[in-house]
């Protein structure tokens, strides 16, 4: 028999990342397509789930040009997504109108409604997230309350991937993480809560059927396989959440394994048996694609995205290498210098959708190099939060970091600086959230037995080890950054009561 592959896509924020993943686990191929994100109004953000589909079909083109795989020996097909979007389709399977992403913040009143409703402690408890506008509920309800002809046409509310599933197979299934990223899932009896439901007034038949990350859920249609060049009747496995799908594909598939993923958004993640209830709901939980265990997490919304902005405010000709060699003649701590990297507001730790960036000890001495690294720092001690959920909680002695944000050797240093913990940096980096999408799609077609199947994919590129003198001044600096934040809580309440014309 010939070599055998599995086909993964990572439907992210800035676009679909695919990899074809062999029988030992090896990856064979990568390929990436973009798409647009759009801005409406603040703070609505929002994708064209057709622009998904044809980075699906230009995606796989460029992958089997590329590869020279044989379609017939693709096995599989798996999935990663963005998660907690609205994405509002008919019984075709088409988009009503255009995608409500994770990132879009405008169903703050509808998510206050629901905690009047149910008792934010309650709610933590039942689904092991917070609610809040970043979840998909909030974003129903937006739909309903002031697109009620959008609403009314609506089959199904699904995530990115299962969208791509739907046109796929035409079965409307998500799996257990992306369920999670309702606000709608009892965490713990893996099934869509009726207590909620009922709360929120909607009609369970709107939500797809929830299914372990493993699951296959269909087999390709003739048109979905004409459309991508790929075989009728290959198997689909629904895959998982992003978050879920990046805590594989970092090897993190044992209890208390700890990675970070540093793309548009930042997030910590770990493994447990259980969810991890934090007292000051400062992480969620997600449902790990590994079956029985789960995949307590904390996401800042602007990690890579603060540096995003910083490079195409400063200079759009600046390579981020070139940044990286500023930053790195500014001594740890910026000079006296903060940044508040609330760029559209935050989730954890703080979980303040009204927060805003700001620098704070600026003066006429800092250079660019300064602003930089001060960015580079206030993402990092945003993070520091959320690994103090964790370590109250458990032990946690190493952090594996991918995603594309990990290529920053500098950044991985201020990382493990800050938390004084030594940060290992797997091979494959930018591609670990689709990896572990393949590895996931290869134990749900029995192509692989279990998902130790991932270690052979991400052998260390090096390991970081903190810098004692920096960790000092980082530890002294955390304090400031913290107080900073609580002392403009208030003016960023009215800051956000003036009219906004940000588009």
């Amino acid at each position: 028999m010939g070599p055998q592959y599995i086909l993964a896509y990572d439907l992210g924020t800035t676009g679909n990342k695919a990899v074809l993943v062999d029988d030992r686990g090896n990856l064979a191929a990568k390929a990436f397509s973009p798409y647009q994100t759009f801005f409406p109004f603040a703070p609505a953000v929002e994708q064209d789930p057709w622009e998904w589909w044809h980075s699906m079909v230009d995606a796989t083109q460029q992958l089997l040009g590329t590869s020279r795989v044989n379609p017939r020996e693709i096995h599989g097909i798996s999935f990663s997504g963005q998660m907690m979007a609205a994405v509002p389709v008919s019984r075709a399977a088409e988009p009503i109108g255009r995608a409500l992403i994770w990132a879009d913040m405008r169903g703050s009143l509808e998510a206050s409604q629901l905690v009047d409703r149910l008792g934010s402690t309650p709610l933590y408890k039942i689904l092991g997230n917070r609610v809040t506008a970043s979840y998909s509920a909030a974003k129903i309800l937006w739909i309903r309350a002031h697109q009620p002809d959008r609403f009314s046409r609506t089959y199904k509310f699904l995530q990115p991937k299962d969208f791509i599933v739907a046109r796929m197979t035409g079965n409307f299934v998500t799996d257990f993480s992306d369920a999670c990223g309702t606000n709608l899932f009892d965490v713990t009896r893996l099934q869509w809560s009726e207590p909620i439901l009922q709360a929120a007034e909607l009609d369970p038949s709107l939500l797809p059927e929830a299914r372990p990350s493993t699951a296959v859920v269909g087999k390709l249609l003739d048109s979905a396989a004409a459309a991508l060049g790929l075989v009728a009747g290959t198997p689909v496995v629904i895959g998982g959440g992003d978050g879920a799908c990046a805590a594989a594909g970092a090897g993190v598939i044992e209890e208390s394994n700890t990675y970070q993923y540093l793309g548009s958004s930042s997030w910590l993640g770990t493994a447990s048996p259980k969810p991890l209830l934090d007292p000051d709901a400062r992480i969620f939980n997600w449902v790990h694609v590994v079956p029985g265990l789960y995949a307590p997490t904390g996401t800042m919304q602007a990690g890579g995205a603060s540096f995003q902005w910083l490079k195409s405010t400063l200079d759009v000709e600046s390579t981020f290498e070139l940044m990286d060699a500023e930053a790195e003649q500014i001594p740890p701590g910026a000079n006296s210098l903060i940044f508040l990297p609330y760029l559209m507001g935050e989730r954890s730790p703080v979980w303040n959708e009204k927060a805003r960036g700001a620098f704070i000890g600026l003066t006429m001495k800092h250079s660019r190099g300064a602003l930089i690294r001060a960015v580079m720092e206030g993402v990092a001690m945003n993070m520091k939060g959320i690994l103090d959920a964790f370590t109250d909680q458990m032990r946690v002695e190493e952090i594996r970091i991918i995603g594309g944000g990990a290529k920053s050797r500098l950044w991985a240093q201020i990382f493990s600086d800050v938390y004084g913990h030594r940060m290992r940096i797997p091979a494959v980096l930018g591609e670990a959230t689709a990896l572990g999408a393949a590895v996931t799609g290869g134990v749900g077609i029995g192509l692989f037995s279990d998902f130790t199947a991932v270690r052979r994919s991400i052998a260390t590129d090096s390991i970081v080890t903190p810098d004692t003198d920096a960790h000092h001044v980082y530890r002294r600096l955390q304090d400031i950054y913290e107080d900073a934040y609580r002392a403009l809580i208030v003016t960023f309440d009215r800051l956000s009561a003036l009219p906004n014309d940000i588009e």
